[in-house]
């Protein structure tokens, strides 16, 4: 297993038919709060968080470290998508010591309902199959969040198992980015 930290960042822009995933830059601040705040955004992820402790506490290029990417709409971020190290302080209950990249993924209400979230995945997931192949990716959401139960199985997400957290159900999955062999 490879740590994220020790992957050679940023890379260079990955584009898709619509998108630009790219490092997070200063520019990007105000739309970090917008999202952050967002009560819609904020539904399966325990609520928005107050827009003046945002202000107060967003660094200036917010999200700047290997795994995180900002998703560009025309010159203009509408989401993020990061991979994070499954450890002892964001353990799963469904795999407690497995220590796989975790995918996850907000994007501003404006956006739902276009395929950017499928799009912008694929080619995030493309490029973590790239630099750390064979390894595979978890994502876990709540069953209630239909949107990203729909695109966990658009994705190719196999479900391992549901359970019990955070007073609702959550769906845990595995991707692999070539067949797994016994």
């Amino acid at each position: 297993m490879t740590e994220l930290g020790s992957i050679s960042w940023p890379p260079a822009p990955i584009r898709t038919d619509r998108l630009v995933l790219r490092a997070s830059e200063s520019r990007d601040r105000a739309a970090f709060i917008e999202l952050n705040a967002s009560p819609e955004v904020g539904t399966y992820i325990g609520g928005p968080r107050p827009r003046d402790e945002l202000e107060r506490a967003m660094p200036e290029v917010p999200g700047w470290r290997p795994g995180f990417f900002v998703v560009e709409l025309d010159g203009a971020m509408i989401g993020t998508i990061e991979f994070n190290r499954r450890d002892a302080e964001h353990r799963s209950q469904a795999r407690p010591n497995a220590g796989e990249a975790d995918l996850g993924y907000l994007f501003l209400p404006e956006a739902w309902g276009y395929g950017y979230a499928a799009e912008a995945c694929a080619a995030a997931l493309g490029w973590f199959a790239d630099v750390l192949p064979g390894e595979p990716v978890v994502l876990c959401t709540q069953t209630a969040n239909d949107r990203s139960m729909r695109l966990a199985a658009k994705l190719g997400f196999a479900e391992v198992q549901r359970f019990e957290e955070w007073g609702a159900e959550q769906w845990f999955g595995v991707w692999f980015s070539v067949t797994p062999s016994d």
